[in-house]
């Protein structure tokens, strides 16, 4: 599966302020910011394989609409056939190379997210690889440095694994038991 591609460490940075985390980071040598937010997912994808540096950090996530479709299902909000379609789009796109899977995120201020949404990330989606979904805190300035000590600390661990085994589960990880060992 072409979930990943030969190029350095990728970390995509979630949150509302993402922006700002993104310029806090301004300068660092060897790496690459790249504010891709509002890019269509196949230029997002270009832009981050194109980099010739050993680490890219960005602000687009591969897995944003089935990330909305699952809060929005388990908050009686969307149906299943949605998150089903959202799953089955990101697959293709990980499979024909349009889309890349971050090695980490950096998700700021989950604390502060709605309750469903802390356990998309914390649980549902960190569950599968947990030391490669990285909490801090937003930025409180220019000169902040949380996201570049956390750059500077990431985690070794095991990989990512395959998307398309475990993206089409989502249906059955229940925000407040996904990741609970019976």
């Amino acid at each position: 599966m072409a979930h990943t591609m030969n190029t350095g460490t990728i970390v995509a940075v979630v949150g509302e302020q993402s922006d700002e985390a993104l310029a806090t980071l301004d300068g660092i040598p060897g790496v690459e910011i790249l504010s891709l937010h509002s890019s269509e997912p196949d230029v997002a994808t270009r832009r981050i394989a194109a980099a010739g540096t050993p680490w890219v950090v960005h602000d687009a996530d591969p897995l944003e609409h089935v990330a909305a479709a699952w809060v929005e299902l388990f908050e009686s909000r969307s149906t299943l056939g949605t998150l089903e379609l959202e799953v089955e789009t990101v697959l293709a796109r990980f499979e024909a190379g349009s889309a890349l899977m971050p090695d980490y995120y950096i998700v700021l201020e989950p604390q502060g997210a709605p309750d469903t949404w802390k356990h998309w990330w914390c649980g549902a989606l960190g569950h599968h690889a947990p030391q490669r979904v990285l909490t801090s805190p937003a930025p409180s300035g220019p000169r902040d440095a949380a996201v570049r000590r956390l750059l500077r600390n990431l985690p070794a661990s095991r990989a990512w694994p395959d998307p398309a085994s475990w993206l089409p589960d989502l249906p059955f990880k229940i925000p407040d038991r996904v990741g609970l060992r019976d």
